[in-house]
């Protein structure tokens, strides 16, 4: 034998136990154990882009699944590309909980942005624009139609945009033209065809004509193409020798309103105003740039050449939404209606509805039951019923139109006590609701606008009613924003109740939210910044000891985000004493299941379909005395420790088998669902079965 090889191990004994190998040691608070904020948002933008790749969906549906991924894309930019770009300049080697600097970040993020950007481009021109060509939609050139409908689209261009049109020169009498977040130029090099001097030109193609203009026979022209065959007009006797599209993102980062601010209102309209130039974090560029044109673009918007997007075009995909919206029905989905529950039915005289409440509670799915027959009506029932003395109502996001707070002016014109909080720093929602508060205050509504550092979250609305038996109050807690738009698309759930206890926590959250000093303790609710944080991590607790003593053990929740480091490294704390951790996350999600050892009793799903996952759902077995929650909190420290939240128990039931239902049909949808292993996403694309949107269109609604 060969001195240098070890001899051989012996036989083992036939009687003798092998030990079995050792478990890997975890420790949590390893940075490679959870995953990075930023790559984790992109990888859900990416699911969203695989459903207008899939070609088990509808052809129109596909194109409106890339405007959702683009829209996506550039909400990101807003966000969270400004937010990294604000920390590198204050400290780039800052590390998050995942490990990597800023730097590394900032490296990273814009590589896979880049790669996205490109998947998007690739999606359009091999796949989604030449389906829609063979079904014959086709996006044409306005100098390849024939004579007839260039004409007509001549005369759309001097009497509907011509007007609107603003060329503007840079020259010493001129500076460089402020170019506006996420909207789309033409930047041109116009010539003096006396001096042959060269000027830079920038028209910024109007957003509010639509951008795939109709010339007939379902064809359409990019209106940026409709301008440029047109730029003579608007520089008459000048050559245009260049011509390319340009497209900026800015930075959504106002900064905090701060805690001195007397006047919040005025606060955030400063901001507002102050977002309009606020940082530019992208370029995009479609058309060949030249390289001085280049360095001046990016000497004026203050970006390096790391932050150039180029393509070959068209830019602004997120415009696509006007073609899926086209009304061909055998390349669209099948319409749906929503369902009016049978409690709702014909209930028009206030009374009735109201007597049904003390009776039960209801749960209601949005939008397979119908918003505004729920929640709608629940408002407006209360605005006009004579026996409701008051009315309290959080407004985060909601519509221009909104029938709720139209509802509530209504009633305060019938002498009501009506109070609105309303959520002056909903991000790219603060124009829509200061508009609305003074609309509110206008009409006599107390308005009230919460604590500066303290955004109101909550979906969360009391009424005050004098009956016989004496002051009953009546509530609706939501997961979604009281928004009749969005209920459409939006999956959420909302509670109404009667139930003393909760109006009562509720009350003293209105209370705290209008008036002054700390919120009180809550009974039932669990309630941020209170006790939100606290109960749910006292719940886990209680499932790991549970599991410990040898009892069955598990947590379920259903969520947007899973960001929070301290509830996240309980999840693995939880998994690694044997609770089986269920997590449904459309989102951001840190932790790394499948992991041997550590999180292998772990199921991470994300559900991406017809709408979008919004609800949020928190389940506790509790040794067989099972414990749920509804409300609009997901596991993020902001919505922890810097919103006010409110998540409300479900108790009833009937209402507590149909969210078992729920996650159930969730965790195994193979249809539209996607399972985490470790850091990679995937799911069973060879799947034809009902997802779980299709089989909750099938059923009965909730109440």
């Amino acid at each position: 034998m060969d001195e240098t090889e070890a001899p051989p191990a012996p036989a083992p004994n036939a009687d003798e136990v092998v030990p079995s190998p050792a478990k890997p040691v975890y420790d949590l608070d390893d940075p490679a154990l959870y995953l990075n904020r930023e790559l984790s948002w992109l990888e859900f933008n990416q699911r969203v882009l695989e459903e207008a790749l899939d070609p088990r969906n509808r052809l129109l549906e596909r194109v409106k699944f890339l405007a959702i991924t683009a829209s996506n894309l550039d909400e990101f930019y807003t966000k969270r590309m400004g937010w990294l770009k604000q920390a590198y300049a204050k400290d780039p080697r800052f590390t998050t909980v995942d490990g990597l600097t800023i730097a590394e970040q900032m490296e990273q993020v814009i590589a896979r942005c880049k790669r996205m950007h490109a998947a998007i481009d690739a999606a359009w021109h091999e796949s989604l624009g030449p389906e829609l060509a063979d079904h014959g939609i086709r996006i044409v050139r306005f100098g390849d139609l024939e004579a007839d409908a260039r004409g007509t689209l001549t005369a759309y261009f001097e009497q509907a945009i011509f007007p609107v049109l603003t060329p503007l020169v840079v020259d010493p009498a001129h500076p460089f033209p402020f170019i506006s977040s996420g909207s789309l130029s033409l930047a041109l090099n116009v010539r003096h065809p006396g001096t042959g001097q060269d000027r830079f030109a920038r028209i910024k193609v109007p957003g509010n004509r639509p951008r795939f203009v109709d010339a007939g026979d379902n064809r359409f022209v990019l209106l940026e193409d409709l301008i440029i065959s047109h730029v003579g007009m608007l520089f008459p006797g000048m050559d245009v020798t260049e011509s390319y599209e340009i497209r900026v993102i800015r930075s959504a980062e106002m900064g905090s309103p701060g805690e001195e601010a007397d006047d919040l209102l005025e606060v955030i309209e400063s901001a507002l105003r102050r977002r309009r130039l606020a940082q530019a974090v992208s370029l995009e560029v479609s058309g060949d740039l030249t390289d001085s044109r280049r360095e001046l673009l990016l000497e004026e918007l203050q970006l390096r050449e790391g932050d150039v997007y180029s393509t070959a075009g068209p830019l602004g995909l997120a415009d696509l939404f006007q073609l899926a919206s086209l009304p061909i029905s055998h390349l669209c989905d099948v319409p749906f209606t929503p369902a009016t529950p049978s409690w709702f039915q014909g209930s028009n005289d206030s009374p009735s509805f109201f007597s049904t409440l003390r009776e039960r509670d209801i749960l209601v799915h949005h939008p397979y039951e119908s918003f505004d027959k729920t929640v709608v009506q629940f408002v407006e029932q209360a605005a006009e019923d004579p026996q409701v003395l008051a009315i309290k109502q959080t407004m985060y996001r909601t519509s221009p139109d909104s029938p709720i707070l139209e509802a509530l002016i209504e009633a305060a014109g019938r002498g009501k006590q009506v109070a609105v909080l309303v959520e002056l720093t909903a991000r790219f929602d603060e124009a829509n609701n200061i508009e609305w508060a003074r609309k509110l205050e206008s009409a006599g509504v107390h308005v009230a606008y919460g604590l500066p550092d303290l955004k109101i979250h909550s979906k969360i609305s009391l009424v005050v009613r004098e009956e016989a038996a004496g002051v009953t109050m009546y509530a609706h807690v939501g997961t979604g924003n009281y928004n009749s738009r969005t209920a459409r698309t939006y999956t959420d759930l909302g509670l109404f109740t009667s139930d003393a206890r909760i109006c009562g926590d509720l009350l003293r959250v209105f209370n705290f939210l209008t008036g002054y000093g700390e919120l009180a303790e809550t009974e039932v609710l669990l309630a941020a910044p209170v006790n939100l944080r606290r109960e749910l991590v006292r719940r886990v607790q209680r499932e790991i000891a549970h599991a410990r003593s040898g009892r069955p053990a598990r947590v379920a929740f259903k969520m947007n985000a899973l960001e929070d480091f301290e509830l996240t490294r309980l999840l693995y704390e939880a998994a690694q004493a044997g609770v089986q951790v269920d997590l449904i996350v459309r989102g951001i999600c840190r932790l790394r299941p499948g992991l041997p050892g550590l999180s292998e009793n772990v199921r991470v799903v994300s559900v991406i379909g017809r709408f979008l996952e919004h609800s949020r759902v928190y389940y506790f077995a509790n040794d067989g005395e099972p414990e749920y929650f509804i409300g609009s909190a997901d596991v993020m420290k902001r919505n922890l420790d810097e919103r006010i939240e409110v998540l409300a128990p479900v108790r009833g039931a009937e209402h507590r088998r149909q969210l078992d239902e729920l996650l159930a049909l969730m965790l195994e949808d193979r249809r539209q669902g996607w399972r985490l292993l470790d850091r990679e996403w995937s799911r069973d694309s060879s799947v034809t079965a009902e997802g779980a949107h299709s089989l909750l269109l099938a059923r009965a609604p909730f109440s």
